[in-house]
């Protein structure tokens, strides 16, 4: 049973947002950085952003710079992916992963020990 949850995928059209969430449900985020993937049909798993445990440290991969956000509140021990500008190409399964350390070391999902079961987001007219 997987013990980080997301929610908030759904079919939007382009240049529309929307905001997964990632909840745990059986420990506490607070104390690991918490990556989001994706895949697409077809497509390997690619990384699309991380956060550190604090917040304070965050990166993107290039083709969501600038359209997606992500932030994390520890007090409810959800982090957030907010999405704006959507495209086609966003489509994808959205997940969320713990890293095993405090700080972003990449998107190997080696370096991941916990996943979600995945939320669906799909763009399109």
């Amino acid at each position: 049973q997987s013990q980080l949850v997301e929610s908030g995928g759904g079919l939007v059209q382009p240049g529309g947002s929307l905001r997964l969430s990632c909840a745990a449900s059986r420990f506490t985020l607070n104390y690991y950085a918490i990556g989001w993937f994706r895949q697409a049909p077809g497509k390997e798993r690619e990384g699309v952003s991380c956060i550190s445990s604090s917040g304070g440290s965050t990166n993107y991969a290039d083709s969501v710079k600038g359209r997606f956000t992500i932030s994390r509140d520890n007090a409810k021990n959800t982090v957030y992916l907010q999405m704006n500008s959507l495209k086609p190409e966003d489509t994808a399964v959205y997940y969320c992963a713990a890293d095993r350390n405090y700080y972003c070391s990449g998107y190997s999902p080696v370096l991941f020990g916990s996943w979600g079961q995945g939320t669906q987001v799909t763009v399109s007219s």
